[in-house]
């Protein structure tokens, strides 16, 4: 289905003549509406978006060229068809000069209007294709654009290699900032859908009262400043893909109807009574813990299991393991070709504190991260000393409530937080050995000894700065 046109406007202040008008265009399909002065058809203009101007040159009040010139020099881009019935060369090169895409003389054929009116048609469905195209063009989600190595990635980008071909819901589950709308992206990009368009929305970003109506349009008059219809964007992805990111944010009353949305693609703009439907795939996002807000009443479990037709999962970056390097690396390449700088390498010490950050933010905190060493840096080495000191960061780490996971040992769980909580007080000290060993309440030979035991290597800085110290003992490899 393509997207209905928008109508047709005619301007002729003889009744008869705009009732043959509309009979014409409307058996030919075509939405029309009259005006029976240019006064009139310039506050309409104003209102509402229309295919094609068709305005007879003379009227009453404003003459026929007067509107055109008026409508020509505010909507540039609307095709104008003059008719009159005293046509001369000389009028004609007029029309055209002032704006006319045509102009006929009275009396003319239905066939001869209705050929204007197919130009402008197929004018207007190559523009709406050429802006779509241009809003894919914008950004291009590729599959290799999903970095990582670690199992949990390798299964996600051939999950995502079948899913994609197919018209199956998919349901993105994942931290914030670990890459769902890439996900999205490469879905629509494999997709058959892959020519049309791909139109994006976060749930969270657009005030629940403006929410409905940006996604399912709104009629003129629905509400206070609804100067003029407004399609809504499943309207603008008609063949294409709809993303609704942050879905759980969504309010209850607006999930009911997006559930009937989804049984077969019908909704009623704002304010609005006609049925419309389209032909689109929804794909949809979270970052909440779903089952705890179906659990809490504040997301419908039927639009749940809806939605849920393929759940695919992101871990957060802090479980990729040297995927972060991974990462950062590729990071690396992606700024150093913006930026025009040689492409650079990570120093021992910098990908040390790297592995040894927690990343509350995930890849978009990873991402920020390279791009600001990469700035700072003044050697094609990036140093640890270019990277954030991820002291702020470090204090997002969210306090978790120890749980014993089936496939750990007691002892396994222990040494894990130990891990954890050394770490972060390295983190918080700058990686400073003795700040570090005075926090915990150990001596610098205890703490040393436990960065053996719990296989954490010192940074660069730590050893020189333990070397200053005059400490004999071997660092840990």
């Amino acid at each position: 289905m393509s997207a209905p046109l928008p109508p047709v406007l005619v301007v002729d202040d003889e009744k008869n003549m705009r009732a043959s008008l509309a009979t014409v265009l409307g058996d030919a399909g075509y939405g029309v509406r009259s005006a029976e002065s240019a006064e009139a058809a310039l506050g309409l203009l104003g209102q509402q978006e229309f295919l094609m101007v068709i305005t007879d040159a003379r009227l009453g009040g404003m003459s026929g060229y007067e509107f055109l010139a008026r409508t020509h020099a505010q909507w540039p881009d609307l095709p104008v068809l003059m008719i009159t019935a005293y046509a001369t060369p000389r009028l004609a090169v007029e029309a055209i000069k002032a704006g006319a895409m045509d102009y006929l003389a009275k009396p003319f054929a239905p066939e001869e209007l209705l050929h204007a009116l197919e130009r402008c048609a197929e004018r207007h469905r190559l523009l709406a294709a050429n802006a779509a195209l241009r809003a894919q063009a914008g950004e291009i989600y590729r599959l290799d654009q999903i970095v990582g190595d670690c199992p949990p990635m390798r299964e996600l980008r051939q999950l995502i290699q079948t899913v994609a071909p197919t018209e199956a819901r998919v349901l993105i589950l994942g931290e914030s900032g670990t890459g769902k709308e890439l996900v999205a992206g490469a879905l629509h990009s494999l997709s058959h859908r892959r020519t049309a368009a791909y139109v994006r929305i976060n749930c969270a970003a657009i005030p629940e009262t403006l929410l409905e109506s940006e996604l399912f349009g709104h009629e003129k008059g629905a509400f206070t400043g609804a100067v003029k219809q407004k399609p809504g964007r499943v309207e603008e992805a008609e063949g294409g893909t709809i993303f609704l990111d942050e879905i759980a944010d969504m309010s209850r009353p607006l999930q009911a109807k997006l559930l009937r949305f989804l049984e077969d693609g019908s909704f009623t703009r704002v304010g609005g009574t006609q049925e419309l439907r389209v032909n689109v795939r929804l794909i949809a996002a979270t970052n909440r813990d779903i089952i705890a807000a179906i659990r809490e009443g504040q997301f419908r479990e039927d639009l749940f299991h809806r939605l849920n037709v393929v759940q695919m999962g992101l871990p957060p970056l802090r479980e990729r393991g040297a995927d972060v390097l991974l990462l950062a690396e590729h990071f690396l390449r992606v700024f150093g070709a913006a930026m025009r700088k040689p492409a650079g390498r990570f120093s021992a010490g910098a990908r040390q504190k790297l592995l040894a950050h927690h990343w509350p933010g995930n890849v978009r905190e990873l991402r920020n991260a390279v791009e600001r060493a990469l700035i700072l840096a003044t050697a094609v080495e990036i140093q640890a000393a270019s990277l954030p000191s991820f002291q702020l960061e470090t204090r997002l780490r969210a306090a978790e409530d120890p749980r014993l996971s089936p496939a750990k040992s007691l002892d396994d769980a222990v040494t894990e937080f130990e891990r954890e909580l050394v770490t972060r007080v390295l983190e918080q000290n700058n990686f400073n050995l003795t700040r570090t060993a005075e926090q915990l309440k150990l001596s610098r030979h205890a703490l040393r000894y436990r960065l053996q035991r719990l296989n954490i290597t010192p940074l660069a800085g730590a050893e020189d700065e333990a070397a200053a110290a005059g400490d004999k003992e071997i660092s840990p490899c």
